[in-house]
């Protein structure tokens, strides 16, 4: 397994209710596609990530399933459109890592573990610590605990579930704050172009 991380390789985690479509609410779940509605701009997002090169993996926590609430076959339902949808506009989400655990379940699959990220990046045969250079984009504390933990650059988005009242309370803050997916691509994408200048610079020294 690769230990190190590429120059070339450019990693984005994405949460996905309240970051890719709209939040269901507190206690409630995405159980079916007509629930499913992608937030404005997540799709233009998306696409330009994908445009940049960016590898885009989906992690998410999804207890619902675990609960019973609905069935692993109405996700993998749910998911086959959202891939559809995004690949209609010219994008591309490389994987999805869902955990349908319940949060009692104590798995290190559910966010903020890292399990899912561990396991994304191993599907690339890299090891953890290629998420150094990587963002990941959430829209609640747990997001930006797992993104973190895993050694992320970290986004916080206000098109979900939580907001500034609550970051007030958080341990950990994220590195940025965005208004949406969208806003969030851009300041990847603003930070990625000024590594490369950093990296152009330093070699023109040596």
């Amino acid at each position: 397994m690769d230990l190190g991380f590429s120059k070339k390789m450019k990693l984005v985690f994405l949460d996905r209710d309240g970051v890719i479509n709209e939040f269901p609410g507190n206690g409630n779940y995405v159980t079916k596609l007509k629930e499913f509605h992608f937030i404005p701009g997540s799709l233009d997002a998306l696409r330009l990530l994908s445009n940049e090169g960016y590898s885009i993996f989906v992690i998410s926590n999804q207890a619902g399933v675990g609960k019973g609430i609905y069935s692993k076959q109405k996700l993998n339902h749910i998911t086959r459109n959202m891939l559809k949808e995004v690949k209609s506009v010219g994008a591309k989400i490389k994987k999805v890592f869902y955990c349908m655990h319940p949060s009692s379940a104590g798995c290190d699959c559910r966010k903020p573990g890292i399990g899912l990220l561990r396991r994304a990046l191993e599907s690339m045969n890299k090891s953890i610590h290629a998420a150094k250079k990587a963002f990941f984009v959430g829209d609640t504390e747990v997001d930006i605990l797992a993104g973190h933990n895993a050694g992320c650059k970290t986004i916080f988005v206000l098109s979900g579930r939580e907001d500034y009242r609550h970051m007030r309370g958080w341990k950990v803050r994220p590195d940025y704050v965005a208004k949406d997916l969208l806003e969030a691509a851009l300041i990847i994408n603003q930070e990625s172009s000024s590594r490369s200048a950093l990296s152009r610079k330093r070699a023109s020294r040596k």
